[in-house]
């Protein structure tokens, strides 16, 4: 890679020697890519336009052009911004183009930008946050198919089912932490970037929950921690 230009968004950044900067990086042509800065970093949450040189993981990034102003995010949007990112960061692959997910990030920060009155806020922040992680997972590989169980056969509408991230929906004589039969033969019919109704973002929030946390292992995410945090701060 030489004088490679790049597309994209900082996701992260810590300091590196007495003057540089190794930053994190997603981008429109190779998805997450990390290397060094030599000056301050760029902003989160901003286009920019930069190039990279180099044969190892850690590339050289020189060049960096901001494509508009600032933005700053605050309250509830600050934390999901923050929860984007380290999304990215922890489970998108080094250097693997990721276009869906790419497009989707940059929609998820423009609605950020346009949070509704605070009565609506928190069901506006789970639609927006829910697609993300619709459109995320599809790519990464584990794209959920709501028709049938672990064995390839029809859900049926009045069984219960437990997900397992290897093999999909098994059949549960247990209530608790399961899934009716019915509610995910509902979302079959979900189409990408439109809401979730009620019922399908409450069964899809408790989905993705489990599988993310399957896919991070035993290392929780910040975000979601500092967020619990700031909202029970807020409600003393």
């Amino acid at each position: 890679m030489r004088n490679q230009p790049l597309h994209g968004y900082l996701i992260h950044h810590r300091k590196y020697r007495e003057r540089s900067h190794i930053v994190h990086l997603f981008t429109q042509e190779y998805g997450r890519i990390d290397g060094v800065l030599r000056h301050t970093p760029p902003p989160q949450y901003q286009p920019i336009a930069l190039h990279a040189s180099g044969k190892s993981e850690l590339k050289n990034f020189s060049q960096i052009e901001m494509m508009q102003q600032p933005i700053f995010f605050f309250g509830d949007a600050f934390f999901a911004g923050f929860y984007l990112n380290e999304l990215i960061l922890r489970l998108c692959p080094l250097e693997e183009v990721m276009p869906s997910t790419f497009l989707q990030y940059g929609l998820t920060l423009n609605a950020l930008q346009n949070l509704p009155d605070q009565s609506d806020t928190q069901h506006y922040l789970k639609q927006i946050l829910r697609q993300f992680e619709h459109i995320l997972l599809e790519e990464l590989g584990y794209a959920i198919d709501f028709s049938v169980d672990s064995n390839g056969q029809a859900l049926i509408a009045t069984q219960h089912y437990i997900f397992q991230l290897n093999d999909g929906f098994l059949a549960t004589h247990s209530v608790q932490n399961s899934f009716l039969g019915q509610d995910l033969l509902q979302l079959t019919q979900y189409e990408k970037g439109r809401d979730f109704s009620a019922q399908q973002l409450q069964l899809v929030s408790k989905l993705y929950r489990q599988i993310l946390s399957a896919l991070l292992g035993d290392r929780p995410l910040k975000s979601r921690q500092l967020w619990i945090q700031n909202t029970q701060t807020q409600n003393k």
